[in-house]
């Protein structure tokens, strides 16, 4: 039985560690299969009085896989850009959205009709990653197409989940 190829495949990034490997795993996997890819990265923007009291960052309150602001997340995208033309795929979208890092790629892979959703996933020892999950396990469970879930090779140092992600406190001072 031959399985069918994937005509549209979507990568989120974050401009993590680990979103350079899980892009030009979905880029390779597009070229292979002769498929769109659709490069997506949620972030949060930033209230004015949050840039007041923040200069030098540029995010607000985000989630794990959610980018602070919009110039990281345009930075993200421009660098996941990059590695998928260096793997010579088909970008037909690069998306950024403003929304939880799970409603982002769910939704963007129903409004795009994507085959297949790429993502990359650390081992989160948190006690939020415990207690809430990470975005790849979200995905993985409630999505209604193929889900790949790139890991970071073994051996290699794996991202720390606190380094990669500022989250600011929800209160206010």
């Amino acid at each position: 039985m031959e399985l069918d190829r994937y005509r549209k495949i979507l990568v989120g990034t974050d401009g993590s560690s680990l979103a350079g490997p899980t892009v030009t795993r979905a880029a390779r996997l597009a070229v292979a299969d002769d498929a769109d890819l659709i490069v997506v990265c949620a972030y949060t923007k930033m209230l004015a009085r949050e840039a007041a009291r923040e200069p030098n960052l540029e995010g607000s309150v985000a989630t794990l896989g959610q980018v602070p602001g919009s110039e990281a997340a345009t930075q993200a995208i421009r660098d996941a850009m990059k590695v998928a033309h260096e793997a010579g795929a088909r970008v037909t979208a690069a998306l950024l959205v403003d929304a939880d890092p799970v409603a982002a790629i769910l939704e963007t892979a129903r409004d795009h009709r994507v085959d297949a959703i790429v993502l990359g996933a650390i081992r989160d020892t948190s006690v939020v990653g415990r207690l809430l999950g990470n975005v790849s396990s979200a995905v993985v469970r409630r999505a209604h197409r193929d889900v790949l879930v790139v890991r970071p090779v073994e051996g290699s140092e794996e991202p720390n989940v606190a380094e990669d992600v500022e989250i600011a406190p929800t209160s206010e001072d």
